[in-house]
Order: structure tokens, then sequence, then C-alpha cells
């Protein structure tokens, strides 16, 4: 089955999350993507809890070709050039001037390669006041404004994933996607330049609406109050989430399913912005209903009465949903000498199936390192990368 990216070639200069997440997504569109790795231990998420081939490793690089380069050996350039010279994508995640040093400039990497669409992803953009600072997913959120919505002011603690790393690989693939198709319409190469921080304030265009047409300040509590969305503990101990949006029938059904229509008779709740202003006291009177009745209880009476309501699963119990598995979302790939390797199907579906995704295991390092320099008339000179 052809996929949508098939014939297009991607290389990839990255390490850790966000450039090879984006690498990933174009490899799962089909996409033939070649990891250039330093020797020295290569992409320094393939060490993250011990060992080569770690699960962080794993998650974001499936369905690419490693190869290992010292791109300060002349051997190293030389390779590294003729693989941008014959590809169509060139994704790199260095702080701006890092290529630059390493004699791969703009003009350079244009010289090799005029139809290059060359996807640059920094932290801070490629100049500027920060350009020269490190920049981790934790630094974004908190300077693109997206932790103050994620972490109360009275007890300041880092809660959950990586998001500014993942939104900004996200907007690198959408660039690069854009950029390909401009090419086919006779466009010329481009250079798409995607930085962390930019990614992270896109994220999140209502708090900055709210602010600039309300003069409304969010916080980490903010969208749980405006959207009518709670999590409560269930007879079993088990969590539960309810989201009751803005759209009256579910509070009344909601009410008719708990049955506490005596909440419709306190003024603190009698409209959604009395509900809104009142969430914590809403919050604290629905508590002790929700101890009620296991979590199973309550999903399916939620469900009965068209509550928009599910159970907050740990990542244990997600596989297990029945719509997960009726979607097939998890996927295992079998590696040559690492074994099983259980991933997720892209998110993305083409006429009804996602069955033309690339299943190729993460590589180990320098796997493919004899096959590449071959394919570029380099077989010879192997020894000496």
């Amino acid at each position: 089955m052809a996929t949508p990216l098939q014939g297009v070639k991607v290389v990839e200069l990255t390490t850790m999350i966000t450039g090879s997440m984006a690498g990933m997504m174009l490899g799962d569109l089909g996409a033939d993507i070649v990891k250039v790795e330093q020797p020295d231990g290569g992409d320094p998420f393939r060490a993250f809890n011990g060992g080569v081939y770690s699960p962080y490793f794993c998650s974001y690089n499936r369905n690419k070709r490693s190869i290992v380069l010292d791109l300060r050996s002349a051997l190293g350039k030389e390779a590294v050039a003729a693989l941008i010279a014959s590809c169509d994508v060139l994704l790199d995640n260095f702080r701006p001037g890092v290529l630059d040093r390493l004699g791969l400039s703009d003009s350079e990497i244009r010289t090799l390669n005029p139809n290059l669409i060359h996807c640059s992803i920094t932290g801070f953009g490629p100049d500027g006041p920060y350009v020269g600072k490190p920049a981790y997913d934790s630094v974004a959120q908190a300077l693109g404004g997206l932790a103050s919505m994620l972490i109360p002011a009275e007890n300041p603690e880092v809660f959950g994933p990586t998001i500014a790393d993942n939104v900004t690989a996200h907007c690198a693939c959408q660039g690069v996607l854009a950029a390909l198709m401009g090419r086919l319409r006779g466009q010329p190469g481009r250079r798409v330049e995607v930085n962390m921080l930019d990614a992270t304030i896109s994220f999140i265009p209502d708090a900055f609406g709210l602010m600039n047409q309300l003069g409304i300040f969010t916080d980490s509590r903010s969208r749980a109050r405006s959207s009518q969305s709670y999590a409560f503990a269930c007879a079993d101990g088990k969590l539960l989430a309810v989201h009751l949006s803005s759209r009256d029938k579910f509070w009344d059904a909601f009410v008719e399913a708990t049955g506490r229509g005596d909440l419709n008779s306190d003024p603190r709740f009698a409209g959604r912005q009395a509900r809104v202003d009142n969430y914590d006291d809403l919050r604290r009177a629905l508590a002790p209903t929700f101890l009620e009745r296991t979590r199973a209880d309550w999903v399916k009476r939620f469900a009965d009465f068209d509550v928009p309501a599910a159970p907050i699963y740990d990542v244990s119990e997600v596989e297990n949903d029945e719509q997960v598995r009726h979607l097939g979302a998890f996927f295992d790939m079998t590696h040559p000498t690492e074994g099983a390797v259980r991933s997720i199907r892209r998110p993305i579906w083409f006429d009804g199936s996602r069955q033309d995704q690339p299943v190729i295991a993460p590589p180990t390092l320098g796997e493919h390192t004899q096959a590449v320099l071959a394919e570029l008339g380099l077989a010879d000179k192997a020894t000496r990368v």
C-alpha cells in the first residue's frame, strides 16, 4: 500500500524529543528517515534509564535508519554533505550557530541542495536576546505562559508530561508538510524555522484572547472552572472525570444521574455562571455523592444519561479500554536483536485505515551505517567514518 510520503527522503540531525518526534511523524507517513548520530553514544535519549535502547529513545524513533558519523571528521563531513545533497528534507534541532561551526551554514546547505526543505528547530528562534540560552520543555512552558496554567501558585510543583517539546514537533512536521506541498506546486526549497517558545504560545490562544479582550487572567484552575470539568474519587478509590461544558442539557442530565436535584435550588449553583463562580463549593458538595458508587457504576450511569464522563486511567489501563482496543491504537514491532517493542499508531487515518503506517522498530546505534554509506557510494570508506 502506497504511503503519503513514499519516496520522500529525510535526513535527521536531531536528539532528544522535538526533532526526533518530528522525524518519526514523517516516518509514520512513509518518508525514509536517516537519523545521523554521533559515535560516542548517539542520541542521549538512548541511555536514559540505562542501556542504549531505552523506552525514551524508542518512543520517538520508530521507522528510522541510524547512521553513525563524526561530523567533525573529513569523512563525516563528506558523508553528511552527500546525504543533504540527495535528500528532500533536513531536520535539525541544534542551537543557532552549531551547524555553521560544522561547515553547514545555510548558504552552504543551499549550495549542496537548492531544492532542499531545511527545518531548523530551536528553543527561541535564530536570533534575539535568548538565542544562546539552553531550552528544554519546562523552560518553554514557563516562558510561554503554559506553566502558569498547570502549576498551582500556592504549592508550585511541576507536573505532567512534556508538552512544549511535543507541540514543537507537531509544528515542525506541519511546516515541513506545507513546504513539501509548495515544492510540488513549483515553489523553491524553503528554510522552515520553528522554535519552542513560539510553539508553546500558539498552543494556548484562548488564554491570551481572554486577557487581551476581557482582561481575564487564567491560572491552573481556570479551564476547569469555565468548562465545568471535575475529577472525583469513587467508592472503590478509582478516579472519574466529568466535563459538563456550557450546554444546559449536560447539567440537567448530570443532576438527574447523581440524584442531586437539591443543587438546583441552591442559589450558588443556579445557572452556569454561578456554578463557574462557585466551582469549589460545587465540587465539595458533590464529592460525597461519588463515594456512594464504584467508578464502573458511575461510568455506566453517566453513559445511560448521556453525560460526558470517563474513567481516569493510569497508563497501564489505557490499552484495555474497549474503544482503544477497537481503534487498534497500540501495536508491536520486533527488532532483530532487541526483541519486541510496543508502540503507538499514528493518530491519522487515510480512507478509513492506517495499515499503511510503516512498523519498523527503532534502530540500534549505527545499525544502517554500512547500507546508507553504500547508497552514497562511500562504502569503501566506511571503516574511517
